[in-house]
């Protein structure tokens, strides 16, 4: 089957040159859960391209009675970021404008919905799907006031214009997957809402993941999720509990400004696998892998910061082990002052692994080398 292709103006530059996003939608031949793939919302994070490219082929190749519902798909889903340089090296992860973080400005139904214990008393007897819809049509209601703000004449800030065209096509869908890399150097893993998707996580074939026990609603995928876990909390308050059949997740596959090929193989056959188990797609053929996942903290994870100035060498690759007390790295530093290099070793405060490493090993003081795991939580089965 093929796709159909939509072509979104995003905006307008003084020159008189517009950026666009491109849309690429597989309908199945009944209805059915909706799913939103999108890729490369901060510039240095390209793998999730490679791997929606995959998918593109991959479900071109089905037919439509192999799909359930609707795939949506958007590649490079911040041009202006993508697009950003500073000489050779492409970072992308803030807004040139304004400074903010393109993943930290998203609207957050919850902060603004005032009757939610309302709501509930009020649809708290009807059937789930029932609810879904109803709570739906309420959160679409609250989010067409940003389009009117946009739309009049003193109109609104680029990232409130550009966070409604993502939450636009986003909003009613039932699986949200947004996939970045590292701005450094990482392993693959991803980010994971507590409940429900902590089986759910085991499905991507990843071996590690980061359980969202705190989240304030500004990134992509707390955005979508929050409102629906806040209506979910607030059911089980009155004494229903239902499954309110919404998953949001961020993929981190990999390293900023490459294209790993290990990492896109692990992001398209995770995904694939994903929407087999969830009956997106159908494909008998298929055997449904559920794979072991460690879980950790936020706070799981040690920020490791250069206490001086100077060069970083001799350092622990990625995933290597270290026990408290260990060497991590090196620092190769310089002076002013008439004395020869000095070699500062920095060690372990306590035993975890590499997480994620800096790409670049000139350090000024305060800048950041590495990241330690040393996850807290049980494996899941």
């Amino acid at each position: 089957m093929k796709p159909a292709i939509e072509t979104l103006n995003l905006f307008k530059l003084a020159s008189g040159d517009e950026f666009s996003l491109q849309l690429y939608k597989f309908v199945g031949d009944k209805k059915g859960k909706k799913v939103y793939i999108q890729s490369n919302l901060h510039g240095s994070e390209i793998v999730g391209n490679a791997v929606i490219s995959q998918l593109i082929n991959f479900f071109s190749s089905l037919k439509k009675e192999q799909i359930s519902g609707e795939i949506w798909l958007l590649p490079v889903c911040n041009p202006l970021g993508t697009n950003q340089r500073s000489h050779h090296f492409s970072s992308g992860r803030f807004n040139s404008y304004d400074g903010k973080d393109w993943n930290r400005i998203f609207w957050d139904y919850e902060k603004v919905c005032q009757n939610l214990e309302e709501f509930v008393n009020n649809n708290i007897k009807f059937d789930s799907l029932t609810i879904q819809e109803n709570f739906l049509q309420q959160q679409k209601k609250a989010f067409s006031k940003q389009l009117e703000k946009i739309n009049s004449y003193s109109s609104a800030p680029l990232f409130e214009q550009y966070r409604y065209q993502l939450q636009s096509l986003s909003m009613d869908a039932n699986h949200v997957i947004d996939i970045h890399s590292s701005s450094n150097q990482c392993i693959d893993y991803l980010f994971c809402f507590p409940g429900q998707q902590e089986e759910s996580a085991k499905y991507f074939q990843i071996d590690y993941g980061i359980l969202m026990d705190t989240y304030d609603g500004d990134a992509f995928d707390e955005a979508f999720m929050k409102p629906w876990l806040a209506l979910e909390k607030e059911l089980e308050n009155k004494g229903r509990n239902i499954n309110l059949e919404r998953e949001s997740w961020t993929l981190e596959l990999g390293s900023g400004m490459t294209m790993n090929s290990q990492s896109v193989n692990v992001g398209f056959n995770g995904i694939i696998n994903y929407l087999v188990k969830k009956r997106i797609l159908n494909l008998p053929n298929h055997s449904l892998i559920s794979k072991e996942i460690t879980l950790f903290a936020r706070q799981d994870i040690q920020y490791y910061y250069a206490p001086t100035g100077g060069m970083i060498q001799n350092r622990l690759s990625l995933k290597n082990q270290a026990k408290a007390g260990e060497k991590l790295y090196e620092i190769l530093s310089f002076n002013k002052q008439g004395k020869l290099p000095e070699i500062i070793n920095i060690c372990a405060e306590k035993d975890g692994f590499i997480f994620d490493i800096s790409t670049n090993c000139s350090v000024n003081q305060g800048d950041y080398v590495l990241a330690l795991c040393s996850p807290s939580l049980n494996k899941k089965d």
